[in-house]
């Protein structure tokens, strides 16, 4: 009978096999470059997008149409948009920016009413707030390249306006020289998968004839503020060919922001082909500056990290194993008298499993943990692997925010069966589950509203609407706690973890120390820190410099270092104070490794004196700690998971291999 189903497993096996090779043989090759490739006719209509003004001088953003610029003839329409593009604060609109694909022209599209105070005023202090317009063809953001000490840097985006460096006047950007980059298609039998915005699909052999075309591959900018004489243009109306302008050089020939004035609009289109193929568009975008020193340092810490860890982890199991050796080798009356002699962790084998002050706390912070990093660690997995395509807006924050939610289940189960342990009895497992659904969601639900106050009173498109408010509540206590409490309950009927060693009933006196523990404890924070803080400063400049972050190849290394990193120095700690008979190990094993959250914050604040130092005005400092406080916090319950569970392994295996009587 046996010998039946291994032969019929191994059948089973091969035709599998038989169908993925077949199955690959018919798709010549795949690409997820988050939506669809579009491919255009000659003289078919493309119009641009816009979304929100944004500022790295003040982080908030606000709607493209709440400056005076020109409507589309067909009134202003929002596109739609997922859940991380609204907490991210995007706003995407129509726009009347219109392209024909292959014709080179230029466009009048409107001219101002003469600017009023109001609008004067807020042009002035967007222009020195140095917003950008981010504009988009096709998914692809409009790049602009800038000369900055000799260096081509390349922008997203270009600037509402300009003041000069001698100050005094503002002038605002009104003729934009686009330049297209377009490859032209004709079904070359690369099968395409789309995963963004349109959802999945797959470009099948008979729509490839219909595919062919010309495809949009790079969208370049060169801003220019232009007086025009409004008169010239009072017969035109919007789309009318005008000649071609230059970009003047003298500021009398710009387009000066004051009250009275009439701003005209134009743009220019010129289509160039280029060779740069559909799965390589985002390559420019992509390339991180510095990338040879983010290499070096990278590999450095790498080095550096496992060094230093491999030492101290090599020396403590020689160490620990030493010990265990001695004292399993002496018979029972030689251990009764080493016992009276020695100090140390055998001393405190009555007490090291004594349960530690705000049990229930701990429970709820280890429930939590383990949720935030099975979020991080398969956030992080499918972004390496490149689901997580930057052509699809907020589908980052989007993933994260659903994996958070199903991940409820593993939170209420680890923490119930952490509170059983140390408790004994599954009693009061319902109230700890609703805690642990409740703790740090309500610590971000908290911090979110005060911020978004100020972003209501500051009239950002960074506010949250009100009805995304109720959407996320639904989402938490419809999904996350009945989840939380179902894992809560698989956690009462898991096996119970027993306790190798009986634990006295009067507690040890723990001797006097010449210095505080939890000195050492803070202090241990600094080797995972070490892990870390280079990719964190490319993850911050990410956030605040509206740079792109596409190297979670390299995340995915440091995350698991830090894993590794975090697993030894809370293992270390606990030991070294077990040595010096000090048997309250749980919550310095959590801080031990949870304590890189606290460098990770001021890190964060060195980041906003040295590196940020244009943000200005308190709204914007407020909300920048807000946001890294909600990001320490999360990173100080995930480090501190990690450390006290693989602590709690160790004491559990530790104690399990001494022969007590």
């Amino acid at each position: 009978m046996t010998s039946k189903m291994i032969s019929k497993m191994k059948s089973s096996i091969y035709s599998a096999l038989v169908y993925v090779i077949l199955f690959t043989g018919i798709c010549n090759g795949f690409y997820l470059p988050g939506s669809y490739m579009h491919t255009y006719s000659t003289g078919e209509k493309i119009f641009a997008k816009v979304n929100s003004l944004t500022s790295i001088e003040t982080e908030l953003p606000f709607s493209y149409y709440s400056l005076p610029y020109c409507k589309p003839p067909g009134g202003i329409k929002k596109s739609a948009e997922n859940l991380g593009e609204l907490l991210m604060g995007d706003q995407i609109d129509n726009s009347p920016y219109r392209f024909r694909m292959n014709i080179n022209e230029s466009i009048y599209l409107c001219t101002t009413s003469p600017l009023n105070e109001q609008e004067v005023k807020l042009l002035k202090q967007r222009t020195r707030d140095l917003y950008q317009v981010n504009m988009i063809l096709d998914n692809l953001p409009a790049m602009r390249f800038a000369m900055q000490n000799g260096v081509k840097i390349q922008w997203t985006g270009f600037p509402v306006g300009y003041t000069p460096p001698q100050g005094g006047a503002d002038y605002i950007i009104n003729h934009l020289k686009f330049r297209v980059l377009v490859h032209e298609y004709e079904g070359s039998g690369v099968e395409i998968i789309g995963t963004g915005e349109e959802g999945m699909g797959v470009i099948s052999e008979a729509e490839k004839k219909t595919a062919s075309g010309f495809e949009i591959v790079g969208f370049e900018v060169v801003p220019c503020s232009v007086k025009h004489d409004p008169t010239a243009y009072s017969k035109l109306k919007m789309y009318d060919t005008i000649s071609t302008i230059n970009c003047p050089g003298d500021l009398e020939k710009s387009q000066i922001i004051r009250e009275q004035e009439r701003v005209s609009f134009t743009y220019e289109v010129e289509f160039v082909k280029s060779d740069i193929r559909w799965p390589s568009r985002w390559d420019a975008y992509l390339k991180m500056e510095g990338a040879r020193v983010h290499w070096f340092s990278i590999l450095n810490s790498l080095m550096v990290i496992f060094f230093l860890a491999g030492i101290v982890f090599v020396i403590f199991l020689r160490t620990v194993r030493r010990d265990l050796t001695r004292y399993e080798e002496l018979d029972k009356e030689a251990q009764a008298q080493m016992n009276e002699e020695l100090s140390g962790w055998k001393l405190v084998v009555g007490d090291v499993f004594r349960e530690p002050n705000c049990s229930k706390l701990l429970c709820v912070m280890v429930g939590d943990g383990v949720q935030i990093t099975g979020m991080a660690i398969v956030t992080i997995v499918f972004a390496a692997l490149g689901f997580m395509s930057p052509a699809s807006r907020g589908m980052l924050l989007t993933g994260m925010i659903l994996l958070y939610l199903f991940l409820g289940i593993a939170a209420g189960y680890v923490a119930v069966r952490l509170w059983r342990t140390i408790k004994g009895t599954s009693e009061g497992w319902r109230s700890l589950s609703w805690s642990a659904a409740c703790f740090f969601p309500g610590i971000v639900f908290v911090i979110l509203t005060t911020l978004n106050f100020i972003l209501w009173g500051s009239r950002s498109t960074g506010a949250i609407p009100i009805s995304l408010y109720f959407e996320l509540l639904a989402l938490w206590f419809c999904i996350s706690v009945p989840l939380t409490l179902l894992g809560g309950f698989l956690g009462t009927r898991a096996e119970t973890i027993q306790y190798p060693v009986r634990t006295n009933q009067i507690p040890r006196e723990i001797p006097a120390r010449k210095y505080p523990s939890w000195l050492l404890v803070l202090g241990a924070g600094t080797l995972p820190f070490g892990t870390l803080f280079i990719e964190l400063f490319f993850i911050l400049s990410s956030i605040w410099l509206g740079r792109f972050y596409y190297v979670f190849g390299f995340l995915l290394v440091v995350l698991l270092l830090l894993v590794i990193v975090c697993a030894e120095v809370s293992v270390v700690l606990t030991y070294m104070h077990l040595c010096v008979e000090d048997w309250r190990w749980w919550w310095k094993a959590f801080f031990a490794s949870g304590s890189v959250a606290l460098y990770v914050f001021l890190y964060s604040i060195n980041y906003l004196v040295f590196d940020l130092r244009s943000l200005s005005g308190p709204v914007s400092a407020v909300l920048y700690l807000g946001y890294s406080s909600l990001m320490a916090i999360a990173i100080m319950l995930s480090t501190g998971t990690i450390g006290f569970l693989m602590s709690f392994y160790f004491v559990h295996y530790l104690f399990s291999s001494v022969k007590i009587d």
